[in-house]
């Protein structure tokens, strides 16, 4: 590339690499919810599922409506990409929203399973490993707080985007 712009272009990509960390965060969360739901509606408790008992159905209306924020968040992150417009403050939100999501929802997963979901014969143990990763690689969550911080004190003013 043209000298003096290889800092821009390394930015650029790693920006692009957190839509992508976001989309996989936002992937294991649903995949946590997923079996929860499933194991939720299986597992009995006092004479019925679990999933009846209030406790865990919030626990699962929480996750669910996250989990959408969490996509809407990613979606418009590589819509801006993908139409040439600046994506650098919506690809870190999105990243560490999705991560924080993929982390919080896979806790509660293996809470949900009790037991069960500590053990390697049921995958929600696996996911939550997996959803630690996404609050590391591409920039910590603590950098993507600097990130979006200093975007905002620097005048670039988070505005709600309607496309």
């Amino acid at each position: 590339g043209e000298d003096g712009f290889g800092f821009k272009f390394a930015m650029n990509t790693l920006n692009g690499g957190r839509i992508g960390i976001a989309a996989q965060a936002l992937g294991i969360a649903a995949g946590a919810y997923e079996l929860s739901v499933e194991y939720a509606k299986q597992r009995q408790a006092f004479g019925k599922p679990i999933a009846q008992h209030q406790a865990i159905a919030f626990k699962l209306a929480d996750m669910a409506t996250e989990i959408e924020a969490a996509r809407l968040m990613v979606y418009r992150a590589a819509y801006l990409k993908d139409q040439g417009l600046d994506f650098a403050q919506a690809a870190a939100m999105a990243k560490l929203f999705a991560s924080e999501v993929a982390m919080r929802h896979t806790v509660e997963a293996v809470q949900i399973h009790g037991g069960y979901g500590y053990v390697k014969e049921y995958h929600v143990e696996r996911l939550m490993r997996d959803a630690k990763i996404t609050q590391i690689y591409e920039g910590t969550s603590e950098v993507q707080h600097i990130v979006i911080s200093r975007n905002i004190l620097d005048g670039e003013l988070y505005l709600p985007a309607f496309w």
